[in-house]
């Protein structure tokens, strides 16, 4: 269970983050949210699809990490093998709640930064400090004060960005069925994508209401984004080539 705080420096004082990584902080993971603002980093590293939340049934985006709910094939030992760290992996233990607060005479739900303590990154001892010795920012909460606007202007962004997609209908489901070798197979449901066709088949009125929106650049970011599954097939069948060798170091490298 998530125990969250309202951040501040005198509660807070001593809150470190640790920046490694590894299973036991939460990262064996098989995909993560993607927002609309980082799609161009992300696409360089991570395939992007589509998924309908189930309880509110509203479309959000992810990256795909591994082919199954538990592999993250970016993780190698206490490291993340990417350039580009997903922002929802990159928060850590922080987000951003909403606060009344007077602001002129008169108040207005304001964005403050909340930490869940129960978080396995959360340390006294270990990892980045949040607070200078004498109660100022670090630089690493003002790296994550960045990142936490970015998914937060990207979450607002990406509703009416899918709303768009989705009455286009430029979403539709995908069969990804994965052939790793001739013993090993895998097939990922649920997951949808740009259809190349009916982006084709959009008239130029369509194509201007979604360039007028910024949106048409997220539609082909996404699409570039799909040459990253063969990265992912290929570091599992280097995992898996690991696995047939018996080599119990490289294994746990690869791990």
């Amino acid at each position: 269970m998530a125990r969250y705080e309202l951040l501040n420096n005198v509660a807070h004082k001593d809150l470190r983050v640790v920046m490694r990584f590894g299973r036991e902080l939460g990262d064996d993971i098989g995909m993560v949210p993607a927002f609309p603002t980082e799609y161009a980093e992300l696409q360089r590293e991570y395939p992007i699809f589509f998924r309908k939340d189930r309880d509110s049934g509203e479309w959000q985006s992810v990256a795909l990490l591994g082919f199954e709910q538990k592999e993250n094939l970016f993780l190698q030992g206490e490291r993340w093998n990417a350039a580009y760290l997903p922002g929802a992996v990159a928060r850590g233990p922080f987000l951003i709640g909403f606060q009344q607060q007077p602001v002129g005479g008169e108040l207005r739900t304001e964005p403050v930064i909340h930490v869940d303590l129960d978080h396995p990154r959360v340390s006294f001892g270990e990892g980045e400090p949040v607070f200078l010795p004498h109660g100022g920012h670090s630089p690493y909460l003002e790296h994550i004060i960045t990142v936490l606007r970015g998914l937060h202007d990207g979450t607002e962004a990406g509703k009416a960005m899918f709303a768009a997609f989705d009455s286009m209908g430029l979403i539709q489901p995908l069969g990804l069925d994965v052939k790793l070798d001739d013993k090993h197979g895998v097939k990922l449901a649920g997951l949808y994508g740009i259809d190349r066709e009916r982006l084709a088949g959009l008239d130029a009125g369509s194509l201007h209401r979604l360039n007028q929106a910024g949106y048409l650049e997220g539609v082909f970011l996404v699409l570039a984004s799909m040459h990253n599954v063969r990265r992912l097939m290929a570091e599992k069948q280097r995992r898996l080539q690991l696995q047939a060798d018996g080599s119990p170091a490289a294994s746990e490298r690869a791990a």
